[in-house]
């Protein structure tokens, strides 16, 4: 079971990371790359209960880019009590995470993976050399 702080934990350590709000005034809490969203508290909205029904999940959820939206669909189906979708992010590619069925080991993989999608090259690079 992760929380926001295990999120923010992980974001952090990724370069060029800051933290904000998601839309002011929202109170969801975002990481950004040079602008661009990496993961982002998403609570659910009254058309994602309606369009989820019985399925609509409690809790804390993520949303998170993945390359393409074969890897979203990829990741609901094989891991279901983990990530899901609903029809407003139909056509991009994000995932939502249920935060509080994920464990900090995956959960770091899932936002190291959205950061790549949107991190400049040269950021990527200088994590890839950290890594080696």
């Amino acid at each position: 079971m992760a929380t926001l702080s295990e999120v923010r934990r992980s974001a952090m350590a990724l370069p060029g990371v800051e933290e904000g709000e998601l839309h002011p005034p929202s109170g969801a809490i975002a990481w950004r790359v040079r602008g661009k969203l990496v993961v982002w508290e998403r609570p659910l909205r009254k058309a994602d209960f309606e369009a989820l029904g019985d399925a609509a999940p409690d809790g804390v959820i993520l949303g998170a880019r993945v390359p393409d939206e074969s890897v979203k669909f990829a990741l609901a189906k094989t891991e279901p009590d983990v990530f899901f979708t609903t029809p407003h992010f139909d056509g991009y590619a994000t995932v939502l995470v249920k935060l509080d069925a994920i464990d900090a080991d995956r959960l770091d993989e899932v936002v190291e993976l959205s950061w790549r999608q949107v991190a400049p090259k040269k950021l990527v690079a200088e994590l890839d050399r950290g890594l080696e």
